[in-house]
């Protein structure tokens, strides 16, 4: 029997984030088992801690959908370091923890809520015409109702999606068998006096998830993107609210560091036979 614990990550309100599960002490546990339990948990991500094997990490992060294992991600990245932190792990540093995973080593700062370094972009760049014609088509919008898109690939294979505002973001209704292999994201700007700045949904059917709650990946690379451009370079993202959640994810730019912050709390807690 391993310790296991459910976190809801991007919330300050119990239920209304992204729930990921985490399972500690999983050195050998075999990829099949891994693979089958994020199956059967059916939340869009399910994680494994682990010793760490490079100098300068506090812990190993496996994080798998149920379709299959991704090298980052970001809510199960809060979401374990706060179920790492809670169950006695001490970090190296005060005041942060650093977790290894597949993309490399990662920092997260402990201060109001934890946050994450956003990764370098694998991908990043213009969509071509093709790729503009799919999304709309996916999206089941114009081609001419999106504003703006660009690749901020940091591990998932996110392309993001700049629409008219917030209200164009939410009324969408995607066709998800339309995708293809695209994972999409779309953001909009919220008016004055709305408590957060922008409204963001993150769609990936081919990881069947089909609609991701809040998604810490999404909006780091969202965030590489327009912070301090089209968007101010700290913000309040919104993103769930289509799925009756209401998550809150807290952007930060400090020296040239985006940090990806949110809320996260324990909702489960036992043991799970693996």
């Amino acid at each position: 029997m391993r310790r296991f614990s459910q976190v809801d990550v991007f919330s300050a309100e119990p239920l209304l984030g992204n729930p990921v599960a985490v399972v500690h002490d999983a050195d050998g546990i075999a990829d099949e088992e891994m693979a089958r339990f994020a199956r059967w948990t059916n939340l869009s991500e399910t994680t494994f801690l682990l010793a760490p094997t490079q100098p300068g990490a506090d812990y190993r992060l496996r994080i798998w959908t149920p379709a299959g294992e991704l090298p980052f991600a970001g809510h199960p990245t809060i979401g374990s370091a706060h179920a790492w932190l809670e169950a006695g792990g001490t970090p190296a540093t005060e005041g942060e923890v650093v977790q290894e995973c597949a993309a490399g080593l990662v920092r997260l700062r402990r201060a109001d809520r934890l946050a994450f370094a956003a990764p370098p972009l694998v991908r990043s760049g213009p969509v071509d015409a093709a790729d503009h014609a799919a999304i709309a088509c996916a999206l089941r919008i114009r081609e001419d109702g999106i504003v703006d898109a660009h690749w901020v690939d940091n591990g998932p294979g996110w392309v993001a999606v700049l629409l008219a505002d917030a209200d164009a973001v939410l009324a969408l209704e995607p066709d998800f068998s339309a995708f293809g292999d695209l994972e999409i994201g779309v953001v909009g700007a919220y008016g004055a006096g709305a408590d957060a700045a922008v409204e963001v949904r993150g769609f990936v059917p081919s990881m069947g998830i089909g609609e991701d709650p809040v998604t810490g990946s999404l909006n780091a690379g969202i965030a590489q993107w327009l912070a301090g451009d089209r968007l101010p370079a700290s913000y309040v993202a919104s993103q769930g609210t289509v799925l009756g959640r209401r998550g809150r994810v807290h952007i930060e730019t400090e020296g040239g560091t985006i940090w990806v912050g949110g809320d996260a709390l324990t909702t489960v807690t036992g043991e799970v036979a693996l």
